[in-house]
């Protein structure tokens, strides 16, 4: 990335050897999934419900001596931010919250009651909404509860999703000692102005002061979020914004893109649509951001998201078995993820399962003493085969046909005829190349790897509902 130009005249931009054009970003520039899940959460549907988890669960069971993941969602908030997409709930009366940890204890003696024999934990993910909205003590009552029916297993990943607004060093200190040893929080950007207009205003003082109360506490993996193509940002202040985050030793980044989708998120509409930057000023936000954290020292991980070169993540990248679920990437193993709380999804025994999105129906599913499930979708074998190939892509950019081979038991090359066909454009281009009994994505491919993934997703190519397509997000 150190040979890299901007050519203000034609909006191309030069990087180790090879140029992003206006054009090029044109072609690639399309709705795609961003492939947390394959399938896709479009795929879900509630012949899928508590019934089916329950089978699901048993099968899972039976496997006595593997971990679980498991994700709990806590979604309230004080406050909502404007660029906010997740599943929350605003209150700055935090009795209201209260109810729902009852509920959360409830749903975890149901998922134990299924899973008598398997209470292992090899991840758990604190997720939201804003955790720590809780208090340090209300937290430490959960996760009491939670661990006299799932125990965390030697060198298990605890985490914890922080906004340094709200979140003290009791909170960190409380979470340290039940064990927690991973924290992600929340920046998108320091430019007052761009702060302003998503309604999120932290400075970099409180930042940094909360990096250290982490390092005091002994978390790892210190991960810091940033957003790209949000109202008013410029290129300077997405420079400004990187170098203070590495300044300050973040030992990840993740930088998003920012999905501007007001038709499904409302406050989004608070925003200045017209303050937001356009494709290619999009494009060279992020470029800026990857520019400078490689040169930092940073290792790309996934399509989005960076990591020192000592921390594990970078070194299971460079080793090429980096894995992906729905609390990002890992290098903790678990084949089964159970998922409590409102909207949670878990991937159980071939699965995907989604919980209730409204309080009220999760509350009224509890409340009958049933598992909260409101959707999902069974995986039939193409689909497995497919989200392994998919998944390597989106990990390690690269996928080992012989490998593929034995695990399915499959002809690579015949299996995938279609989808290699599809792939050939895009070794045309330069994004991928293909020998050798490997598919390995190049450095200028890697800027667009879902639109490479999205050549072996069947789902793509089905025809569907307009209105399903632009439930994706642009892939540039």
């Amino acid at each position: 990335m150190a040979d890299q130009s901007k050519d203000g005249k034609s909006g191309s931009r030069r990087e180790a050897g090879w140029e992003v054009t206006a054009e090029l970003l044109a072609r690639y520039d399309r709705p795609g999934p961003r492939y947390t899940s394959y399938p896709t959460a479009l795929e879900f549907h509630e012949g899928v419900d508590a019934a089916a988890c329950e089978a699901k669960l048993a099968e899972a069971d039976a496997k006595v001596d593997e971990p679980l993941s498991m994700y709990i969602h806590l979604p309230f908030c004080e406050e909502r931010c404007e660029f906010c997409g997740c599943n929350v709930i605003i209150s700055p009366d935090k009795s209201r919250a209260i109810p729902y940890l009852g509920l959360l204890r409830r749903e975890m003696e149901l998922l134990a009651e299924r899973l008598p024999r398997r209470r292992k934990l090899s991840q758990l993910h604190f997720g939201g909404g804003t955790p720590t909205y809780y208090s340090p003590e209300q937290l430490t009552a959960l996760l009491e509860e939670l661990f006299s029916y799932f125990t965390p297993v030697e060198g298990a990943e605890l985490a914890v999703e922080a906004d340094p607004r709200v979140t003290g060093e009791d909170h960190v200190a409380a979470l340290a000692g039940m064990g927690f040893n991973r924290i992600s929080f929340g920046v998108q950007d320091f430019t007052p102005e761009v702060q302003r207009a998503i309604g999120r205003v932290q400075s970099v003082e409180e930042t940094e002061e909360f990096v250290k109360h982490s390092r005091k506490h002994g978390y790892a993996g210190i991960n810091i979020d940033l957003i790209y193509g949000l109202p008013y940002q410029k290129p300077s202040d997405m420079r400004r914004t990187v170098d203070t985050v590495i300044e300050m030793g973040a030992d990840r980044a993740a930088v998003y893109s920012f999905a501007y989708v007001p038709g499904m998120h409302g406050n989004m509409r608070k925003l200045p649509a017209e303050a937001l930057p356009g494709r290619d000023e999009k494009f060279a936000l992020f470029a800026i951001a990857r520019e400078r954290f490689l040169e930092a020292g940073y290792v790309p991980i996934g399509m989005d998201h960076f990591a020192r070169p000592e921390d594990e993540l970078a070194i299971a990248r460079r080793e090429g078995r980096l894995m992906r679920n729905f609390q990002g990437y890992t290098v903790v193993p678990a084949e089964d993820v159970v998922a409590l709380g409102i909207s949670g999804i878990g991937d159980v025994a071939g699965a995907y399962v989604q919980n209730f999105k409204k309080l009220s129906r999760y509350e009224t599913a509890i409340g009958e003493g049933r598992l909260p499930v409101q959707r999902g979708v069974v995986l039939s074998d193409d689909d497995l085969l497919r989200r392994a190939v998919i998944r390597e892509l989106m990990c390690n950019f690269a996928v080992d046909m012989a490998g593929i081979e034995a695990d399915f038991d499959v002809d690579f090359t015949e299996y995938f005829a279609e989808d290699l066909a599809l792939l050939d454009e895009h070794v045309e281009a330069g994004m991928v190349e293909v020998g050798g009994g490997r598919i390995r994505i190049t450095e200028l491919g890697e800027l667009f790897v879902r639109n490479l993934a999205m050549c072996f997703d069947r789902y793509q190519r089905e025809e569907r509902p307009e209105d399903k397509r632009k439930s994706f997000s642009r892939t540039v």
